[in-house]
């Protein structure tokens, strides 16, 4: 809310420079955003008078003018279309300085020489209007410094409010805060209420009583329109950002900044039958006064007469209704509109007024006859006109009750770390305007007044004792507390640890959405049904993510549409199957996925350009399981529908299924528009995260000892099933098996293949004999012979 400091000070004036003003209303914690000048820097101009105007002789949109600053008479050249005799205008002497450095100069136009500058309201920086000079009221003094004139000497202030203090969004508010902050009194303006001079009345019905449990009105005969609003309301109203319209408009808008009531003026012509405050037919329409026609729901309280919608009540009125330069009579409206019934309305229909910003965070519920008194005094005082009685339509039952509230000593001490003194807590509260109804040694029981709806609860009332006191003069210390350090096992791998050793392997982290598209994931996972969400973000984020992997694939899709080949991402997170229906089904493991795309090594002179490949992911998962004391991980062929069937694997640890890795299926990669080989893997992360203890084992002294067998077998034979068997048949002694070969074409059976495997053996107390190892080798291949149909190649 932005209100000028004049206007403020009017109501009460704290000895104190403006920014201290600023700073004291921010500690209250009203935030002041900024402090503006209401005009731009200008010296040198007063107020002037057009004695004459006459044609120039040698341009058609230019005037000769004798302007006047009541001691001498000066010609100024001037093309303002509405330069006229007799009109009171700023003037710019010459030696004046307007913004920064433009000063006024002897001037010379079209031969006619100018002593001076007729000014515009833009060139003063007083708004945007620049279509022709400023015409000031006919009772300003010639000759008087403008500045002083229009107390431009003023700064504008920005307060931005939170929400439940929007007793604060008028000069009165600011003016209570502000006088409770200072000890002083408020003047607020006098009203007295106007003579009633005709009995016309206008009905009014009020059905929605819970949405408005008061509503006000008042007819005004023989307006006059055309009036001029008084310079001090338009100015008053421009430094609060508001645009000066007509007297009636004007005024409305005047006294909402000024009391905290928003208000409206219905063309009395325009009115049928009676006022119906009632909420909206399903679809009936109205057209604003900004021109935008709107379709409304039943769920909006409209203000109606016999026929159609008049207004969305507390946000905008209709056009068809509105006040225009042929209106005679007019109705005011002052209204109490409960704020659940407003609240989210006008953004529903894509509208926010200065109006809907009051009613939605609350109105004073009493303020309503106060509010109309004061319209209509300016009403009478500007455009003229005879008033008629006030129509009531009140349902008491339905206004807000204040609330009666008990604040403990204890409380307050305990929250504020300081005891303050009892009077002087017993004074804030009232200065606050809250009614002592018991003051006590332990407990101050008081009652909110009307404009405080905020305080409902003893919190309450500890945060408005601590802010007038003064947060800077509360007890401040250094907060202290046990700090308990919890032992990290050395039986489990750190995270940290694990995304270290894919960092090392040139992986970024990635965090992706826990929400999929379900196209997506019915994409990589067809035969399970994700959990779909109640209220997705959008329409590709309608399901939980049954994997990782999908948000990695697209991750990986955003950087090759940006000319990313080369792509290493990995991420942690919880993937969801199950139903939420039966949480407790609900499977929500924790999982470490990992994509690799691309290149193998980044561009450089001294290596060829090969693309990762099976084993290259193969070697960075084992990487993940060199710490872990569950031994090494075995693979099965995958069956897994978004992998490739040849060249993928299940990951097995003690004999479970703990993840899964390989190449993305050339289908579903096509589908997707990748335009080079994926490779994926996902992995439980409890597989990978238990640590295996550091045990001191003494390095032998004795040789290894080596034996290469090429062994022919059946292609559907894995490599770890041979693993498997030398390790049981091998011995206690075997150390390494390494395949280094494997060979499948011309010279063997094309249902065959070789592969040639390492052996190596090295005991710990002694060397190992030939006839040691050669035994070992035969129990091998008779092992292997038997259990896998294996034959050692000739």
């Amino acid at each position: 809310m932005k209100i000028s400091e004049n206007w403020l000070r009017e109501w009460v004036n704290p000895g104190i420079s403006s920014d201290d003003l600023a700073a004291q209303i921010t500690l209250a914690g009203l935030e002041v955003d900024e402090v503006l000048p209401v005009a731009s820097a200008f010296t040198g101009v007063v107020v002037g008078e057009i004695i004459s105007a006459e044609p120039h002789p040698d341009a058609d949109k230019l005037q000769v003018c004798k302007v006047s600053d009541g001691v001498e008479t000066f010609q100024v050249v001037c093309g303002a279309p509405n330069a006229r005799p007799g009109i009171k205008i700023p003037f710019a002497k010459i030696g004046a300085v307007l913004g920064a450095d433009f000063k006024i100069k002897k001037a010379k136009l079209r031969q006619v020489e100018s002593f001076g500058m007729l000014c515009s309201a833009s060139e003063l920086g007083l708004s945007d209007d620049h279509d022709g000079i400023m015409e000031l009221p006919v009772s300003a003094q010639t000759g008087e410094d403008f500045r002083a004139f229009l107390g431009l000497d003023d700064q504008i202030i920005d307060v931005d409010l939170t929400p439940n203090r929007s007793d604060c969004l008028s000069v009165a508010g600011l003016a209570r805060e502000v006088g409770v902050l200072n000890k002083l009194d408020v003047t607020p303006v006098q009203i007295t209420p106007a003579t009633v001079v005709v009995d016309d009345a206008f009905p009014v019905r009020v059905e929605a009583t819970d949405a408005c449990p008061r509503y006000l009105g008042r007819v005004v005969r023989g307006v006059d329109v055309s009036a001029q609003t008084p310079l001090w309301m338009v100015e008053k109203l421009r430094r609060s950002g508001i645009r000066s319209i007509d007297p009636i408009v004007d005024i409305t808008n005047y006294v909402m900044l000024e009391l905290g009531q928003p208000m409206h003026a219905f063309d009395l012509a325009n009115l049928s039958g009676s006022i119906v405050v009632r909420m909206a037919k399903k679809d009936e329409q109205i057209v604003l006064l900004d021109g935008q026609k709107v379709t409304l729901r039943d769920d909006t309280l409209v203000i109606a007469d016999e026929n159609a919608p008049l207004a969305i009540a507390g946000i905008m009125g209709g056009e068809g209704s509105g006040v225009s330069a042929q209106t005679k009579d007019i109705f005011l409206e002052s209204a109490f509109f409960a704020p659940l019934a407003l609240a989210g309305k006008a953004r529903s229909y894509g509208l926010h007024t200065d109006s809907s910003h009051r009613f939605e965070r609350g109105v004073d519920a009493t303020l309503q006859d106060k509010a109309i008194e004061r319209a209509t005094a300016l009403v009478i005082e500007i455009a003229g006109g005879q008033v008629g009685p006030i129509t009531h339509a009140v349902a008491e039952s339905a206004l807000p009750d204040a609330a009666i509230v008990t604040l403990r000593r204890k409380k307050l001490d305990q929250y504020l770390a300081m005891s303050i003194d009892k009077d002087l807590v017993t004074d804030i509260l009232t200065r606050l305007g809250l009614e002592m109804i018991e003051v006590t040694d332990d407990a101050w029981t008081t009652k909110a007044p009307s404009h405080r709806f905020d305080i409902a609860i003893e919190a309450d009332l500890i945060e408005e004792v601590a802010r007038i006191y003064g947060y800077d003069n509360l007890p401040s210390s250094m907060p202290q507390a046990a700090v308990n350090f919890t032992s990290l096992p050395e039986s489990k791998t750190q995270i940290q640890v694990l995304r270290s050793i894919l960092v090392s392997q040139g992986y970024q982290e990635a965090v992706t959405y826990s929400f999929i598209d379900p196209v997506l994931s019915k994409q990589f996972l067809p035969n399970i049904e994700p959990v779909p969400l109640a209220n997705p973000i959008s329409a590709d984020m309608g399901v939980m993510r049954p994997s990782l992997v999908p948000g990695l694939v697209r991750a990986y899709l955003y950087n090759q549409n940006r000319q990313q080949s080369r792509v290493r991402l990995f991420e942690t997170g919880r993937r969801f199957i199950g139903s939420v229906e039966a949480l407790a089904e609900l499977d929500q493991q924790q999982q470490i996925a990992g994509l690799i795309a691309g290149s193998r090594h980044a561009e450089a002179w001294y290596h060829g350009n090969e693309k990762v490949d099976f084993y290259d992911l193969k070697a960075h998962v084992e990487a993940l399981f060199a710490l872990n004391n569950g031994g090494k991980p075995t693979y099965e062929r995958s069956e897994c529908e978004f992998l490739h069937p040849g060249r993928s694997a299940d990951i097995f640890l003690d004999g479970q299924f703990v993840g899964l890795m390989g190449e993305l299926h050339p289908q579903l990669s096509k589908t997707l528009g990748a335009n080079q080989p994926i490779y994926v893997f996902d992995i439980a992360l409890s597989a990978v995260l238990n640590a295996t203890l550091p045990e001191y084992e003494a390095v032998s002294r004795f040789p290894e000892v080596r034996r290469d067998l090429a062994l022919l077998v059946d292609r559907s034979v894995p490599v770890s099933a041979l693993e498997k068997v030398i390790a049981s048949a091998a011995g206690d002694a075997l150390k390494n098996v390494l395949v280094f070969d494997v060979y499948q074409g011309q010279g063997i059976d094309e249902t065959k293949k070789s592969v040639a495997l390492g052996l190596t053996w090295q005991h710990p107390s002694h060397t190992l004999s030939d006839e040691e190892v050669n035994n070992s080798v035969e129990q091998t291949v008779a092992a292997l012979s038997e259990q896998l149909g294996a034959v050692v190649r000739g």
